[in-house]
């Protein structure tokens, strides 16, 4: 009873956020809801020219009437086959503009300051590439039938009726149990495609969290074990897969067998009219011509309904993420300020920072007053909050207690304002110059050159070929740990911005490489208040301040 209160629970929460989702494929979505509209009524141009054809052939109207019904047909056929490219297009463009705002909002979510729950690195993979690719089949082929084949039957099945009301009439009577077999089957297969998309997050959060701790994995020699977690997380997706199929192939045999009889039960009562032979009295007697449109349409009034069980699944697999992806929440909207005009005061008021899996407080009754373009040292051991206090500015950190103040005053963004460099700079694969405009991405190439100069990387880049335009991996492609420090400070100086930020700068550096990194950051900090977590002494002797943790 429990279960299943929640598993309603969360379907009414998956549909409600799903359907405001729907405005976002834009017109794109109108335009292909539109062309299957079009696509049915083809279809019943397609069965009228087949019905006139067989009618001319019947009773020897001539050549002229033959070829015009069998243009007409060709005609229709063209049309359709057109209809349904364009279709497709338009559902696939609808798709591609859904899934780029959801994924934005996504990732605005899993890398803003959401008032959420805190993500693992698995949940928010999962959620921005599994999650996102599930709408793919319900914006391009769901949404785009649902229209089709809930007009299209009744508009086929009122065509019908033109011709032979009793036709319709087994026609919408069939129809009735087509659609029950699809609720049940769309019913059963909820629950299954849930737990499917669950169980690939968990399994995706696991190999995401084994490939990151394979050192200690190696270290213990615990390769057996993980292995086994592994593949018992894949065995269990890929049951609950199976389980997904096999609903899907028992309702799609159900629905062809309403389908198919609905078919039979016409072209019975259609022959035994034309021959009369019906055990019972009707009021129509129909002749080949209408006996003939009324069976070429009747598979068509099922085409639609088809269409819509065969992306029923695509729904099930959207509501199945949408019930993870609403329960993130959009980061608050953070007020439009001014950048900075110059190099702030800044002042850290009985600051506290605690992390939310923590006992204790990172950092507990800081106070500091930084003087407008001043260079301060964080000068202590690991652990006593060096980072957490540069995260604070940077918004990576929550703000426990107090308050800090920029000019005086509370400053809630401060992203445009912060030049940053951190202990482990983020290599991109891409060429040196763009990993150093990834600070600034439309800086001309003359400043990123002069940023790559000022940092030190001149005997870097004379030694590799192409210089700036040198390609790099993810891994570095052979960068030395000072070189990767003078990239991340060069995209620090290529950012115009009053604050600057640098976290351990020289660790690991021989004195060499460290005489050097010392001379760049002196030029990097000029004209802007700088703030430094450091365990060397003689970067902590360029600051004006040293303050000891």
């Amino acid at each position: 009873m429990g279960s299943g209160i929640v598993a309603s629970d969360h379907s009414r929460v998956s549909k409600a956020w799903l359907k405001q989702r729907d405005k976002a494929a834009g017109p794109a979505m109108r335009r292909a809801q539109g062309l299957g509209l079009l696509d049915g009524l083809a279809a019943i141009g397609f069965a009228a020219g087949l019905a006139f054809g067989a009618d001319a052939i019947a009773n020897h109207r001539g050549p002229l009437v033959l070829s015009a019904c069998l243009l007409g047909v060709a005609a229709a056929m063209l049309l359709r086959a057109l209809l349904a490219y364009a279709a497709a297009e338009a559902g696939a463009q609808a798709a591609a503009s859904a899934k780029a705002g959801l994924r934005a909002e996504l990732t605005r979510a899993v890398f803003g300051r959401s008032e959420g729950p805190r993500r693992s690195a698995g949940e928010a993979t999962t959620a921005l590439v599994e999650g996102v690719e599930a709408m793919d089949g319900y914006f391009a082929r769901f949404l785009p039938t649902r229209l089709a084949a809930g007009a299209l039957p009744l508009l086929m099945i009122a065509a019908a009726a033109i011709a032979s009301p009793i036709c319709a009439a087994i026609l919408l009577a069939t129809l009735i149990p087509f659609v029950a077999a699809m609720i049940l089957a769309g019913t059963a297969a909820a629950a299954q495609a849930r737990a499917q998309f669950q169980a690939l997050e968990r399994l995706s959060g696991l190999f995401l969290d084994r490939v990151r701790a394979l050192p200690v994995v190696l270290a213990f020699q615990a390769e057996g074990t993980t292995a086994a977690a592994l593949g018992r997380s894949a065995s269990d997706l890929a049951e609950r897969t199976l389980r997904v199929l096999r609903v899907a192939f028992i309702s799609s045999a159900a629905l062809e067998f309403f389908a198919a009889l609905s078919v039979a039960l016409v072209a019975v009562y259609c022959g035994f009219n034309l021959l009369r032979l019906l055990p019972f009295p009707v009021p129509e007697q129909l002749d080949l011509k209408r006996a003939f449109f009324v069976l070429a349409l009747a598979p068509e009034v099922y085409a639609p309904m088809r269409r819509l069980a065969a992306a029923y699944h695509d729904r099930q697999a959207a509501e199945a993420a949408a019930a993870r992806l609403s329960t993130f929440e959009p980061p608050q909207a953070a007020p439009v300020v001014a950048p900075l005009a110059a190099a702030p005061a800044i002042r850290f008021d009985g600051v506290a920072v605690r992390y939310p899996e923590a006992d204790a407080p990172a950092v507990a009754g800081f106070d500091l007053d930084i003087p407008a373009g001043a260079i301060v040292a964080l000068v202590g051991a690991s652990g006593a909050g060096k980072s957490s206090i540069l995260n604070l500015l940077l918004g990576l950190a929550p703000l426990s207690e107090g308050q800090i103040l920029i000019d005086g005053a509370p400053r809630p963004d401060l992203s445009t304002d912060i030049a940053w460099a951190g202990q482990s700079p983020l290599i991109l694969p891409a060429s040196i110059a763009d990993n150093i405009a990834l600070s600034r991405r439309d800086a001309p190439r003359a400043e990123i050159e002069a940023a790559a100069q000022q940092a030190g990387l001149g005997p870097a880049l004379a030694e590799r070929p192409g210089g700036l335009d040198f390609v790099l991996d993810e891994r570095g492609s052979g960068l030395s740990g000072g070189e990767r420090r003078r990239l991340s400070l060069a995209r620090a100086l290529l950012k115009p911005a009053p604050i600057l930020l640098l976290d351990e700068p020289t660790a690991n550096l021989d004195a060499a490489a460290e005489a050097d990194m010392l001379v760049a950051i002196r030029a990097a900090a000029k004209g802007r208040t700088t703030l430094i977590a450091t365990h060397a002494e003689a970067v902590a002797a360029l600051a004006d301040k040293v303050v000891r943790l």
